[in-house]
Order: C-alpha cells, then sequence, then structure tokens
C-alpha cells in the first residue's frame, strides 16, 4: 500500500528516491496496444524528444559553489515562481540545486506529487538517461537551521543518511515534524505560492510510480497522469554569480631582497 500518512511520516517512500531497477519494475505493463498500424499505412511520426543539457549526464562535473544567496524563476503550466536561496541555510543542498537549475534539469520536469496541506513534490527528470546519470549521485545531509516552513524548499531524501539526489518539495503549510528528520530548507518560495496552491493534485499520494518516472521519463507521466503539471523551464535570475573558488593561501615568509651578482 502505497498511501502515507502525513502523522507519522515515517514510511521510507515518503520523499523516497527511486531505487535503481533492472528491466521493467513490477507490475509494468509492456504491451504496445494501439501502437501498432494497419497494414499498408503510415507509422505516426514520433514526437521530438526535447534536447538534453550533455552536461547533465555527468553529476560529478557540475560542483559550482553558488552564490550566498541567489533567486531562481520556474515557469511552470500554471504560471511563474520564484524562489530565493539561502547558502548559509543549508550550503550543500544549495549548491546541488543551483547546478541543477543553471544546468536545466527541472526543465520540463512534472510535480509528480502534490498532497494538499502537505506537500508539491518534483524534480525527476524528463530523460531516463538523466534520471539514470544521478540516481546515485547522492549528497551530504545539511545540519537543519531553517525548517519546513510553508513555501520553503527542501530536498527529498531516503530513511537512510546523505541520500538526497535531485528531488525537492515545497512545503505547503508549516511542516514541524520534518525538522526533527533531518529535512533541512535551503530556501523559500518569495513570489507565486498561489501557484503552488494551484498544482493539480488529484492523483495525491496514489499517483505514478516513481521507478517507472525514473526508467520511462516524461513519456509515462503524459500518458498515465496526464493531468499533473509541470516545470516549463527553470533559470537562475540575473545578478547571481557563481562564488569564486577559494584561493590557496602561501604560508607567509619572510621577505628577502634580490641578491645582488
Amino acid at each position: 500500500m502505497r498511501r502515507l500518512f502525513i502523522s507519522t511520516l515515517v514510511c521510507s517512500s515518503l520523499f523516497a528516491q527511486p531505487a535503481a531497477t533492472k528491466g521493467p519494475a513490477k507490475g509494468a505493463s509492456t504491451s504496445t496496444k494501439g501502437a501498432s498500424t494497419s497494414k499498408g499505412s503510415v507509422a505516426a511520426k514520433a514526437p521530438a524528444k526535447s534536447a538534453v543539457n550533455p552536461a547533465l549526464l555527468n553529476p560529478a562535473a557540475l560542483k559550482a559553489k553558488a552564490p550566498e544567496t541567489f533567486k531562481a524563476q520556474f515557469t511552470t503550466t500554471k504560471g511563474d515562481l520564484t524562489v530565493e536561496v539561502h547558502r548559509d541555510w543549508a550550503p550543500i543542498g544549495a549548491d546541488r540545486f543551483y547546478n541543477l537549475v543553471k544546468n536545466g534539469f527541472y526543465n520540463d520536469a512534472s510535480f509528480f506529487r502534490v498532497v494538499p496541506g502537505f506537500v508539491a513534490q518534483f524534480g525527476m527528470s524528463a530523460s531516463p538517461a538523466v534520471n539514470k546519470a544521478w540516481q546515485n549521485a547522492s549528497i551530504k545531509d545539511d545540519q537543519v537551521k531553517v525548517g519546513n516552513k510553508r513555501g520553503n524548499l527542501v530536498f527529498a531524501a531516503m530513511q537512510i543518511p546523505n541520500s538526497r539526489t535531485t528531488q525537492i518539495f515545497i512545503n505547503f503549510k508549516d511542516n514541524v515534524a520534518l525538522d526533527t528528520q533531518g529535512f533541512a530548507a535551503f530556501g523559500t518560495v518569495i513570489d507565486g505560492m498561489d501557484v503552488v496552491d494551484r498544482l493539480y493534485s488529484g492523483y495525491g499520494d496514489n499517483g505514478p510510480d516513481q521507478g517507472l518516472i525514473s526508467t520511462e521519463g516524461k513519456a509515462y507521466l503524459d500518458k498515465n497522469f496526464p493531468k499533473l503539471d509541470s516545470v516549463k523551464t527553470a533559470r537562475i535570475l540575473p545578478g547571481a554569480a557563481a562564488a569564486p573558488a577559494a584561493k590557496k593561501t602561501e604560508p607567509a615568509t619572510k621577505k628577502t631582497e634580490p641578491t645582488k651578482k
């Protein structure tokens, strides 16, 4: 049973990242019913695939340090929302988010889990290849300095330490119980929380299978959960230059005059 009891928040799939799978997930249909064409007919042309930034296939290379404070804008199927990230709240999470947005990870990502009065969750790529590349690219946990207030952004995780990868949720209300479970906020919605409130929530916790999102991408969601809202594009707003890498300092030495020849 996949239904979660919000009062306890202890189910392992609460904010679970999908585990690596071999072949179709259990129970997944492999039928192509409706895809065949009659004899002599012309096969329908497959829809064009969205271009994937090659950088997203190499998570280890996306290690830029985020600015101390920056804003990101999400254009969604319900409207625009702007988030402000504070690196001092959760530096590891802020850096990961900065790199993901900067390189287009969240473009076309669906809000696959929207539970009224709890959270709106997203952050699985529309591309199966990108999901595969990131499924084990976990980051260490941040200390909870700022908790789960309404509008705050937080990385999802499994019930094991240091399991955050790409999934994020936005709190619909103050979810204080999540603070003690190690969910550290790294930013907050500063404009467009009404957009978040309007995201389609009809599927609730009985919605998509994360394993199938991982292996089939947005094609699975569009076919089986067509009412889901999604991110069209996400971008870092101007004025958020990446922090320069720390310079190595040489130990102080006694000043000497050049030797005369």
